[in-house]
């Protein structure tokens, strides 16, 4: 059994079926990149295993304990995190104060509770290092950060969460070519630490370099499970736009 099985998930918004069946798994320690064109479905998915949105029908288990009744709160509890796109940074803030944001620790004086800076910056430290990553000062506002060291931020916060699984959101699509490697780099650590990796993006290059799996979604359904190792951009491509060749628009997407 997988660690996070997601078998037979339906979604409609009114008249429109946006999901059809989807059957998605992922193993512990697994890096499985979500592809597909816009409208695929990639991020209704996503959210009905974050517990977001409540699917019309089938059934989501994170080590064999279903999440289907549970709380977003709940199965972040239970090891699921996503990161998405916009990261949810407070920009004006340092980086401790952005990894604990809103379960700052405390501590007492003389019956009066304190947020403790010290242990949260040493904490927070704590986080980066596991990550081998390098930032300017972790007591500067992470707004003054480079897009790849605010993708760092963002992940060393859901490292305090304990997670099994993390749920990526095109987190290369925004910056510059030196920084995306930096970012690949932090996937493949989390790999290391047994922490099951979910990579939603359009960038092509980046999925076939650090995934073990590429999952196509196309028009609702799970089109194609492709071993990364196993294929190449043209198949993967190929199953984005049905079979159709590679138009224009798809070509520039895989290179870009």
């Amino acid at each position: 059994m997988s660690l996070l099985e997601v078998s037979g998930i339906e979604k409609s918004f009114g008249a429109v079926s946006v999901l059809h069946g989807v059957d998605f798994s992922a193993d512990a320690g697994e890096v499985v990149g979500l592809v597909g064109d816009n409208g695929a479905g990639k991020s209704t998915l996503m959210k009905i295993i974050t517990g977001i949105y409540t699917a019309d029908a089938g059934a989501i288990t994170l080590g064999g304990e279903p999440l289907m009744h549970l709380s977003p709160g709940e199965r972040r509890a239970m090891g699921i995190e996503m990161i998405y796109q916009d990261l949810a940074l407070a920009r004006q803030q340092d980086v401790a104060s952005n990894i604990f944001l809103g379960r700052e620790p405390v501590r007492s004086i003389l019956g009066i509770p304190f947020v403790d800076r010290a242990m949260m910056k040493a904490q927070a430290q704590q986080m980066i290092d596991r990550l081998g990553a390098n930032l300017p000062a972790i007591n500067r506002n992470v707004g003054s950060f480079s897009g790849g060291q605010q993708q760092t931020v963002a992940i060393a916060r859901a490292l305090t969460f304990d997670p099994k699984v993390v749920i990526m959101d095109e987190p290369t699509a925004a910056l510059a070519v030196r920084e995306v490697q930096g970012v690949l780099d932090l996937i493949r650590q989390l790999k290391e630490q047994g922490i099951t990796t979910v990579l939603i993006s359009h960038r092509l290059n980046d999925v076939l370099s650090v995934t073990d799996r590429i999952v196509v979604l196309r028009h609702g359904t799970a089109a194609a499970n492709l071993v990364t190792a196993e294929t190449d951009m043209a198949e993967v491509v190929s199953a984005i736009v049905g079979g159709a060749g590679m138009p224009d628009a798809a070509a520039h997407e895989a290179r870009g």
